[in-house]
């Protein structure tokens, strides 16, 4: 039986909460990363060891939290995933040298790789057409979830200190574990697609291995799995040092802080949304739609950033603009990116699917931050955050065109498929 539209919105409602206070605790380590480096006496360097550590966590266990997606029930899943979110974030908060901060902090990652039952759920209660809009408004919750963490980082930090922000967030882990095992349901995999519209019930397809090493034959989703993997400097080298930046080498205090990057990534956050519906209206006049979306956000990044990073220290008006510019193009390619996914893989495998591509981009961005840290401690964080943001992006554009340049054949495989299930079951 279909949910009905209102479930389907407090489902979104419920993910959208979960993203927006996981991406509170996990990026709140950015605003008080000088405080952090202070209490250990750590270089840069060793700050940089700390988030690339719990890339790497999270990157090795994507394939793993995709398996159990696509075997299990998603909304247990999420559940632990938020209950580990709650104890490894308490963990961090005791730690009393730099080796233990790093271990816990490391630990944190176990749970940053469990997004892929979120996407892979949402696939099965909104169908192609609007795939786009809704993940856009999903993603959302990540630059708000920034803009939370500054706020307490900001607020709170100097009252509290680091390790009493880190217990309220985990906290508030154990919390939503809760909400999502009693009020989630699952859903047959598959339930959304245009083919089964009109059909009361389906029958489960069952994960196969056969089916998930057949993604690594599609040659598109290769492209998109290699543009993942560069695609992500960028959105980690961002998060972690440009609080630094702007603090260390362009002056500014805590308030000058807030009061530039709370409006940026305010309108960061509407690109998410503007970029996934742009590229649904792409999608319903060509099958590349998304795909050429996702290259021109790419690629005017590259270009806004240079215009941003270049502008003179003094003139902080002017870098504003210019900033708030570049924050519109930067999420464009993210929920397009995953709609595109789901065009091109059967639903039993999706969650599959999705885990890859994160690996792909937490293998490579994993060393972003610890790269960006080598790079300012031999020149400068400016010089570090345009180089990899700027190569990076310009990469992703060639990779995102030969992802679009073969979509449309993978694209026409799936659907096939899913019309001859269509035919079985309404035998």
């Amino acid at each position: 039986m279909r949910p009905n539209r209102s479930y389907r919105w407090f489902v979104v409602g419920v993910f959208f909460g979960f993203i927006l206070l996981h991406q509170t605790d996990r990026l709140l380590i950015s605003p008080l990363t000088t405080s952090i480096m202070d209490e250990f006496h750590i270089t840069k360097t060793q700050m940089g060891l700390v988030s690339t550590m719990a890339l790497i966590v999270g990157g090795v266990l994507f394939p793993v939290w995709g398996y159990l997606y696509d075997r299990f029930a998603r909304p247990r899943l999420l559940a632990l995933a938020s209950a580990i979110w709650g104890a490894t974030t308490w963990l961090s908060a005791i730690a009393p040298t730099y080796p233990t901060f790093l271990a816990t902090r490391a630990s944190t990652g176990i749970d940053d790789s469990s997004y892929p039952g979120i996407y892979s759920l949402i696939s099965d209660y909104f169908g192609p057409a609007m795939r786009g809009r809704v993940y856009g408004l999903i993603q959302l919750a990540q630059p708000l979830g920034y803009l939370a963490g500054m706020g307490l980082a900001l607020g709170l930090g100097p009252i509290w200190g680091w390790r009493r922000v880190f217990f309220l967030t985990g906290s508030i882990g154990i919390v939503l574990a809760i909400l999502i095992l009693v009020f989630v349901r699952d859903v047959p995999r598959g339930r959304s697609e245009p083919e089964m519209e009109g059909l009361e019930s389906i029958q489960p397809h069952r994960f196969e291995w056969r089916k998930a090493v057949e993604l690594l034959r599609k040659r598109s989703l290769l492209f998109l799995y290699a543009q993942g993997f560069v695609g992500v400097f960028p959105w980690q080298v961002i998060t972690f040092w440009f609080f630094a930046y702007l603090e260390l080498e362009r002056g500014y205090d805590q308030n000058a802080i807030l009061m530039t990057m709370a409006p940026a990534v305010l309108v960061l956050s509407a690109g998410y949304f503007v970029g996934g519906s742009l590229g649904d209206a792409a999608f319903r006049r060509n099958r590349r739609g998304r795909l050429l979306v996702s290259m021109v956000g790419v690629l005017m990044g590259a270009i806004l950033l240079t215009v941003t990073i270049n502008v003179p220290h003094s003139d902080r008006t002017t870098f504003m603009i210019w900033l708030l510019v570049t924050a519109v193009f930067i999420p464009f390619a993210s929920p397009n990116v995953i709609s595109t996914l789901y065009d091109i893989t059967v639903p039993e495998v999706r969650s599959t699917a999705l885990a890859l591509q994160y690996f792909f981009e937490e293998g490579g961005s994993a060393l972003a931050p610890l790269l960006a840290g080598l790079i300012a401690d031999q020149s400068s964080l400016e010089t570090a955050i345009l180089w990899i943001c700027v190569t990076a992006w310009l990469i992703g554009f060639c990779l995102l065109a030969g992802a679009a340049y073969l979509i449309p054949k993978d694209m026409d495989v799936l659907r096939g498929q899913m019309r001859e299930r269509a035919k079985a079951e309404a035998r």
